[in-house]
């Protein structure tokens, strides 16, 4: 597995706006994708993992609660008007699909969003939420009763398409 090649490319795109796309197709059969801009990959419990974040108001959050994995999708430098949109509007009020194209994912129920240059297709191991009680004062400017939701992922594909 591939999961730190082309990793500073990679972040180039996934951490500066317009960012990168998280997908997640639920228990229940729903897809809906958003647009991230931050998360972070290393090793745990001796495996690669990608930590996504998720706000609790997001669309995605219901859907990401009732999944058992996500997949991130990083343009190089294109789709930069489906991450607007990814990014501004709700899976709650459009269709998703219309935006983007999804295709099937080499390992997960989750699809990938097409037209992407780097794909990591994760299996959900634990979720938990920052807890503000240990946030430092800087940390806590950042949120007001909102604070995300963390995904840790284990990679079981990644993969770059030039």
């Amino acid at each position: 597995m591939k999961h730190l090649k082309d990793l500073e490319q990679m972040m180039k795109y996934f951490t500066q706006p317009p960012g990168a796309f998280l997908t997640v197709k639920d228990k229940d059969g729903r897809v809906n994708t958003m647009t991230v801009c931050w998360g972070f990959i290393g090793e745990m419990w001796s495996e690669p993992h990608f930590i996504c974040v998720v706000r609790p108001q997001r669309y995605t959050f219901n859907l990401i609660e009732n999944a058992v994995d996500y997949t991130i999708s990083v343009p190089y430098g294109n789709l930069v008007k489906e991450l607007q949109i990814c990014g501004t509007k709700s899976g709650a009020d459009i269709n998703k699909s219309e935006i983007v194209k999804f295709i099937p994912a080499k390992k997960t129920i989750s699809p990938v969003v097409d037209g992407c240059n780097a794909y990591y297709e994760c299996l959900i191991n634990y979720s938990d939420s920052l807890k503000e009680a240990f946030m430092s004062d800087e940390a806590k400017s950042h949120y007001k009763n909102d604070a995300h939701h963390f995904y840790i992922g284990k990679i079981i594909e990644a993969y770059i398409v030039d």
